[in-house]
């Protein structure tokens, strides 16, 4: 989960709210500025749209609006922001699939995918992603809406979302489980509108995101008798797989080891390799040295742990003395401290191949999230650009980059074993896990655990797949990555979606 959004919260209003004028007819620009402060929960602003695609011109509409959370007795106490992508082209809506999206936190909206990654408009960045100006949008034309329409959804106070009965309580929407059961019923009632229960359907979440999605994949079976073709976790969480001591400890390796790669901290016999080359070295030793010696705690023999330590220092870049002083337990926090120190910089958490500067070269973690900055650089005023001037959705709310949904319940987290469950339970579900090798907070080895945890059994394997990128968390701001990553999305649709006839069934 991304720590560094409770810093970040304090700047958002619970009970803030936004009014979309819903036009006679759709014309594009034509809705006036509204200047409200008051949720219309449910409204929505239409305007039509083409993008070119691999070379093909695709027309879109674009529904950007606000569709209601209702309580029991049927009374709206909150309104969800989305937008829509439909390509309009399409004669069996049926047979299309439906992907529905989100971002982490908890507490950001779905901006970040939105226009970085799958969306049919991108913000502009140079090739690695790093902000430039002027700021703005251009063309996505690695969008996926060629193949699949696409719904962003915004959670509780984040984006436009908002609480609309001051009655209430926050308690109802922020925690794993509450999130989850919400946002199932706001899919239906969405679904529905839409008339898409025929398409298939999958989730994509990144970061937290994939908390939910994963979460959501069994709420939707169980209680909503909603049943999806795939589920898509981008840089994903824990999943509430257990993982402590010496197994969490060590599984950190690797990630060291590919930022070291990155700055090019390593002796030349490590540089030298291709880093997808290299890794695998690094993987083994974790997993069949370091993690068994770590086990043994203070009673491990002074010989072997020096062994291990050297071998870590040489793998992470890091001194084999700070790694002794620190019995082998090298922490994420003094790792971004201590890799670039003698050079004056620290390195991001969620995405290490960002450098910050500190005030002080001591200590034993960086003053600040050095990619956080960049991408709240960027994405901002990007998306407040795009909101209004593109999509005509126009009001005084401030679109929330982190909303308050703190305190935020993160007790019984079963995700990863729901989305077990839900693949057990659905022959025709298929799961992607897409991670970047530079991402410190969601690291890849980790995400790899992961996946190896997930099914004890080994009899859905055949269901599951794991992919790397030479990227941080947000893996697609790199361009190059962009493409590639798009094209496996694609892929994996085209591979989840079971040819007409084809029975659910083992």
């Amino acid at each position: 989960m991304k720590k560094y959004y409770v810093l970040l919260a304090a700047v958002c209003c619970i009970t803030g709210s936004a009014f979309a004028q819903q036009p006679a007819a759709p014309p594009k620009n034509t809705n006036p500025i509204t200047k409200s402060r008051i949720l219309q929960v449910d409204s929505s602003v239409v305007t039509k749209h083409t993008v070119t695609i691999k070379g093909k011109l695709i027309p879109y509409t674009a529904t950007a609006g606000s569709i209601p959370i209702w309580d029991e007795d049927g009374r709206p106490v909150a309104g969800v922001f989305y937008t829509y992508y439909e390509r309009e082209d399409i004669t069996d809506r049926a047979s299309r699939p439906l992907v529905i999206s989100f971002n982490g936190g908890p507490g950001t909206p779905s901006v970040w995918m939105e226009i970085g990654y799958t969306g049919p408009k991108r913000l502009n960045t140079d090739s690695e992603g790093y902000p430039v100006q002027p700021y703005g949008i251009e063309e996505n034309n690695n969008s996926i809406l060629d193949v699949a329409d696409i719904v962003y959804i915004d959670p509780v106070n984040t984006g436009y979302s908002r609480i609309v009965n001051k009655d209430t309580p926050g308690s109802k929407f922020f925690g794993v489980n509450e999130d989850i059961k919400y946002l199932a019923e706001w899919i239906n009632t969405f679904v529905t509108r839409k008339n898409r229960w025929a398409s298939p359907k999958f989730l994509i979440g990144e970061s937290y995101g994939t908390t939910r999605a994963s979460g959501l994949a069994l709420e939707l079976q169980n209680a909503q008798w909603m049943y999806l073709n795939g589920v898509i976790l981008v840089s994903p969480t824990d999943l509430g797989i257990e993982r402590s001591g010496p197994v969490q400890e060590a599984l950190r390796l690797p990630y060291f080891a590919a930022t070291a790669w990155f700055h090019n901290m390593l002796a030349p016999e490590y540089q030298q390799k291709e880093l997808t080359a290299f890794l695998p070295e690094v993987e083994n030793f974790t997993i069949n040295e370091l993690i068994p010696a770590m086990a043994r705690g203070g009673f491990i023999d002074d010989a072997q742990k020096k062994d291990m330590a050297a071998k870590m220092s040489k793998y992470s870049g890091i001194s084999e003395q700070v790694i002794l002083g620190n019995n082998l337990d090298v922490s994420y926090d003094l790792f971004w401290k201590e890799l670039l120190r003698e050079k004056g910089f620290t390195i991001g958490r969620l995405d290490s191949r960002y450098r910050g500067i500190d005030r002080q070269a001591y200590g034993d973690s960086p003053d600040y999230n050095a990619e956080l900055t960049a991408w709240l650089h960027e994405f901002t005023p990007a998306m407040n650009i795009y909101l209004r001037n593109e999509l005509n959705y126009k009001t005084d709310l401030k679109y929330n980059m982190f909303g308050d949904v703190w305190p935020w319940d993160n007790k019984n987290d079963h995700t990863g074993e729901n989305l077990r469950a839900a693949m057990a339970q659905n022959p025709y579900l298929h799961l992607l896990i897409q991670s970047g090798y530079f991402d410190g907070a969601c690291d890849y080895f980790n995400a790899k655990y992961s996946l190896w945890q997930l099914d004890p059994s080994g009899r859905l394997k055949d269901r599951l797949k794991w992919e790397g990128y030479k990227s941080g968390h947000m893996l697609y701001l790199r361009k190059d990555d962009l493409a590639t990553a798009t094209e496996n999305l694609r892929k994996f649709i085209a591979e989840s979606v079971a040819k007409p006839g084809t029975p659910a069934k083992y």
